[in-house]
């Protein structure tokens, strides 16, 4: 089992950058592929990053790609989300998830069709981008 706690959503502005933490706690976090989602209002939750528990490659939704940076960090059992050059549109709650390689591989997440596609969910950051 393993839980996620995402922290560090808020109000900014246009331009501005902001940073999204999410803490697993439970056993085998090196062993799960772990990436982020966001949900806005009236819209389909979308897979936004992944990063691979064997190789370490971050990969990337295309319209995110230069903007938003995936880190991790193993002793800290965090992975990280850095948004820069924030935009209106990437107003939305934002969801760490975590995945067992074993039963999807990166494909529930670069092909992610529902929520049943992610083993274990975080409860979301709220980002809302003004103006």
């Amino acid at each position: 089992q393993v839980r996620l706690v995402e922290s560090g959503g808020g109000t900014v502005q246009a331009g501005d950058s902001l940073t999204l933490s999410c803490t697993a706690s439970g056993r085998n976090f090196n062993s799960y592929n772990l990436g982020w989602f966001r949900q806005s209002p009236g819209k389909e939750r979308e897979y936004l990053a992944v990063i691979s528990w064997t190789s370490g490659n971050v990969y990337y939704k295309e319209d995110v790609k230069g903007r938003f940076t995936l880190t991790r960090d193993n002793a800290k059992k965090t992975i990280y989300l850095q948004m820069d050059s924030l935009r209106p549109d990437d107003t939305a709650i934002y969801y760490c998830a975590a995945d067992d390689p074993t039963t999807g591989g990166l494909g529930s997440f670069l092909y992610y069709r529902n929520n049943h596609d992610i083993d274990f969910w975080g409860q979301g950051a709220q980002v809302t981008v003004t103006q």
